[in-house]
């Protein structure tokens, strides 16, 4: 009898054994509660065991994942009711930081941390603002904001979570007040076509311009360069010029001074003839020189010149003479 039980405990007990394996998935974190007290330790994604009945356990994602918290009301400064439709959280929970996560928020943490804190940044943003803020002006960047006000809370509270992103639908408003703002949206949208038609046709007037200047400095910078070389010319020209002017100069002031020393050669010269023999001797050559004798039954006159000058006979000598000479 004892037999033939063993054989059927033991198929049980392997049973048994055989229900404490199990799967952690890849990109999650197996935690264990033994007696309901969760374990210090976990497993990584593969097969592990635990004991049935005593231990259960869970699988946390450490992979990133994306939370979608759906319909939130949102009361505006203004009294306005509107919702928003979904907004998507990008997350990720650090696998070193999986058991105190657990432990101090359940495997649920993200419904703290995420869901129910979007709810309630939401409703503080919305409180604070105007519809128009909400819907137009600070949208935009709502989604900015939270990620900061998230991040800065889970840094103090939860750690190993981090916020990668965050993307808000444009809220639901009453459809009368979605007609203004389409009107509002279509005339925005006008004014910043016409706007950035006078842009771009202020960018065309300013290229041009700057081609303008660009063209008029080149122009500029020839005319500089061709001056410099007019200059240029011209202070080799006066140059040369005074070169020349110089050598002009030094030809006339040796012609002077070869002149001057002629002259004073010839005053020296003169100083040493002027003898008492020598002015004696002029004398008598000048009254020599000068003199002319007719010979005649008549004389008509002497003249006596300088010796520098010709000796001049009247008209009425001239006529006498031929005859005289016939005689």
């Amino acid at each position: 009898m004892l037999l033939a039980i063993v054989p059927s405990l033991a198929f049980l007990a392997v049973v048994f054994l055989m229900t404490g394996i199990h799967k952690i998935e890849e990109g999650h974190v197996g935690v264990y509660y033994t007696r309901g007290i969760l374990s210090t330790s976990t497993t990584d994604p593969g097969y592990n065991f635990y004991f049935p009945l005593l231990t259960r356990y869970e699988m946390v994602q450490v992979t990133v994942q994306t939370d979608q918290v759906i319909e939130i009301p949102c009361g505006t400064s203004g009294g306005v009711m509107i919702y928003f439709d979904k907004i998507e959280v990008v997350n990720r929970l650090d696998k070193n930081h999986v058991y105190e996560t657990v432990k101090n928020y359940t495997k649920e943490y993200d419904k703290i941390w995420i869901y129910d804190k979007i709810h309630h940044e939401i409703n503080q943003f919305c409180s604070k603002h105007t519809l128009h803020e909400v819907f137009i002006e600070k949208f935009e960047s709502l989604d900015e904001d939270l990620i900061q006000v998230l991040q800065k809370d889970l840094k103090e509270w939860v750690p190993g979570l981090e916020i990668l992103s965050i993307r808000v639908t444009k809220p639901r408003i009453p459809a009368k007040i979605k007609t203004t703002f389409e009107a509002m949206e279509a005339e925005k949208t006008r004014y910043l076509i016409v706007n950035e038609h006078q842009k771009v046709k202020k960018q065309e007037a300013e290229t041009k311009k700057r081609q303008a200047i660009i063209k008029a400095q080149s122009e500029l910078d020839v005319t500089r360069i061709n001056m410099g070389k007019k200059l240029k010319e011209k202070e080799n020209e006066l140059k040369i010029a005074k070169i020349e002017n110089e050598m002009y100069l030094d030809r006339e002031k040796s012609k002077v001074d070869a002149e001057h020393y002629k002259n004073l050669k010839e005053l020296e010269t003169s100083k040493e003839k002027l003898t008492p023999e020598y002015i004696r001797y002029e004398s008598i050559k000048s009254l020599t020189n000068n003199l002319i004798i007719n010979i005649g039954s008549q004389v008509p006159m002497v003249r006596f010149v300088h010796s520098d000058t010709r000796t001049h006979t009247t008209p009425e000598v001239l006529e006498t003479l031929p005859q005289e000479n016939k005689a």
